[in-house]
């Protein structure tokens, strides 16, 4: 049963279920042909890549998860929503289908995410589509600290918890260009994060230094990456992931195609829907 919210005409997709071991987990899976793969990050969901899901569709299979505590997803109140964790459910999720020939692409922690998965499983994935995210401890970098110790403290938890602060102010700053951000987008943002349900947002800030670990452990085994990282797509008026960071992926990975939108922010599959389409045909990523 879709939610009277959803704006069906933007959303037009029935999730699946898939039972995870603290909840239900809901996925969009359309279209028939190799699997592309699209993670997602905070506070976002599968809504984020609704444009890339109706397109590509037409040749491939378009698979867009919701993390459990975000979207559609059970929002267990008992579950410690760490990174690790949700990566864990996106390999039972993955697994279950079955999946070879992936082609992945992400933002923000949908980044570490699903390259835990391509990491563990590298004969199953074909294609990488880096958008603005990380993969490397930054406990040394003073506005990663910054940032991740105040939304990730108590005042703010309780902002997020209080005013879904995550979705109502931070991504509103994260978009490079305010008027994609119309009124009926983003209440699919607000409305996919009820009150009482926002523990999966709050618990990420803190993440960001909290599983400085997990990071080095993924960043250390990055070489199971190399010659699949095809495109490193990039928001140049990010906030979270500035070109610093797009710099760093593009030294790793240096056979990736840079493509920078100079008019996006963190949501370049948002921002940036018909571009990254183009960008993503054009160079025959997918092939």
């Amino acid at each position: 049963m879709i939610p009277a919210w959803i704006n069906t005409e933007e959303y037009p997709f029935i999730p699946k279920k898939f039972a995870q071991p603290m909840g239900t987990m809901r996925y969009v899976d359309e279209g028939r042909g190799d699997p592309f793969v699209m993670v997602h990050g905070n506070p976002s969901w599968s809504f984020e890549f609704r444009a890339l899901i109706k397109h590509f569709a037409q040749t491939h299979r378009c698979i867009a998860p919701d993390h459990i505590g975000f979207g559609l997803s059970d929002k267990p109140a008992d579950w410690t929503y760490l990174p690790q964790q949700h990566a864990e459910n996106l390999e039972r999720l993955l697994e279950s289908l079955n999946l070879h020939n992936l082609t992945l692409i992400f933002d923000d922690w949908g980044g570490p995410i699903a390259l835990s998965y391509a990491i563990k499983h590298p004969e199953k994935v074909k294609n990488i589509i880096v958008t603005n995210t990380w993969l490397w401890p930054v406990n040394d970098d003073w506005y990663y600290r910054a940032f991740s110790g105040f939304m990730g403290g108590p005042i703010g938890r309780w902002l997020i918890r209080r005013y879904n602060f995550f979705a109502w102010s931070v991504v509103k700053v994260a978009y490079g260009d305010k008027s994609k951000l119309t009124p009926e987008v983003h209440r699919h943002f607000l409305q996919a994060l009820p009150e009482g349900q926002r523990k999966g947002s709050y618990v990420f800030p803190k993440q960001i230094i909290g599983a400085t670990d997990w990071l080095a452990g993924l960043w250390n085994q990055r070489q199971k990456l190399d010659g699949k990282v095809k495109l490193i797509a990039w928001g140049m008026k990010d906030i979270a992931f500035r070109e610093k960071e797009m710099r760093r992926w593009a030294a790793a990975f240096p056979t990736a195609v840079v493509v920078r939108y100079s008019n996006a922010g963190h949501f370049v599959a948002e921002e940036e829907a018909t571009a990254l389409i183009n960008h993503i045909t054009q160079l025959k990523v997918l092939e």
